[in-house]
């Protein structure tokens, strides 16, 4: 469990927060699933490797990640010379807990003519042992370039994998995962909802089930959808994940209407990861003062999974050559 110290009373947390900032030279970044008022004072807000990125570009000395801990990780494996810090190491994701690194690697080795394209929400280890790591946002231009007869172990959504089979018309072989947020969404209340709303398109996630994807007009990471929530010509949109995001739509487009798709009685708030839900002001602030808890990696390990990440952002970029894609 995460260990709390005392809070010293009448203190302005965000005061605080931002003194101990300046103090420590700290970046704040804050995933789009996180409470507003985190958002609100992260340096960055975004995606989980689209923030690595950006930390590992400026010349803080301490990344403070509010997100969950493979984030975090990222963090750490592409700026292995700075502090990182999660306000609540106990912030998991359901995806990476699906996918232990010894099964992985015994599923690996009963399958050695497929590569592990793998997705990014993912342990450290699990990353140490795939051939390419993936977004969401980076996933489909990755797949299209990988040749038809390769054999691809997906892992660790299920979902997100069975999108890409069915767009690609591929048969990758899938890891039985999924994340417990966008497995929530119940089809039968959200057609309830279209139905209220008969001319607002559905937005979704592509982890998100078969029978929610299938009603979307658009399906896309988490960047993928706030930019289709700028671009989209009516007045309301109906956004199948996780629903933190619609604070970024409401600040950019607060003449807009954006509704949570819902969960399985219409009301509950399941569709709100719980691990994500962990961190907050008050954590935050007591991570930036202690520099506690603090990812470490050990460096050979770091090294092995930052293989997978550096050959996605090649793939991402359109780098390595056809001939190369073989065997990634």
């Amino acid at each position: 469990m995460t260990k709390q110290t005392a809070i010293p009373t009448g203190i302005d947390l965000r005061e605080e927060i931002d003194r101990l900032r300046k103090e420590r030279n700290a970046v704040i970044l804050a995933h789009y699933y996180q409470k507003p008022e985190l958002q609100d004072l992260a340096d960055f807000v975004g995606d989980s490797l689209e923030l690595s990125k950006k930390a590992a570009e400026t010349d803080a000395d301490v990344i403070a990640f509010c997100g969950v801990k493979f984030m975090a990780d990222t963090a750490k494996i592409l700026s292995p010379e700075k502090i990182v810090v999660l306000p609540d190491m106990d912030a998991g994701c359901s995806l990476e807990d699906s996918c232990p690194p010894d099964k992985f690697r015994a599923f690996r080795e009963r399958h050695p003519d497929h590569i592990a394209l793998t997705y990014i929400n993912c342990s450290t280890e699990v990353k140490a042992l795939s051939d390419v790591i993936v977004t969401s946002s980076s996933a489909e231009t990755i797949l299209s370039q990988i040749p038809a007869d390769q054999k691809i172990i997906f892992g660790p959504d299920r979902h997100l994998g069975g999108y890409l089979n069915r767009k690609f018309n591929r048969e990758m072989l899938l890891w039985p995962g999924v994340c417990i947020v966008h497995e929530a969404f119940s089809e039968r209340e959200l057609l309830k909802l279209k139905a209220e709303h008969p001319e607002a398109p559905i937005a979704a996630h592509p982890e998100c089930p078969p029978h929610i994807i299938d009603h979307a007009d658009y399906v896309g990471s988490t960047s993928g959808i706030l930019n289709f929530a700028k671009t989209f010509p009516g007045d309301t949109l109906i956004v199948a994940t996780e629903p933190h995001i619609i604070h970024q739509m409401e600040k950019a487009l607060p003449e807009k209407n954006f509704i949570g798709a819902p969960g399985a009685d219409g009301n509950c708030n399941c569709n709100i990861c719980p691990y994500m839900a962990l961190n907050n002001l008050e954590k935050l602030y007591l991570c930036l003062r202690d520099l506690e808890p603090r990812i470490e990696i050990e460096e050979n390990l770091r090294v092995a999974a930052k293989k997978s990440l550096d050959k996605m952002l090649e793939l991402a970029a359109g780098t390595i050559g056809k001939g190369d894609l073989g065997r990634v």
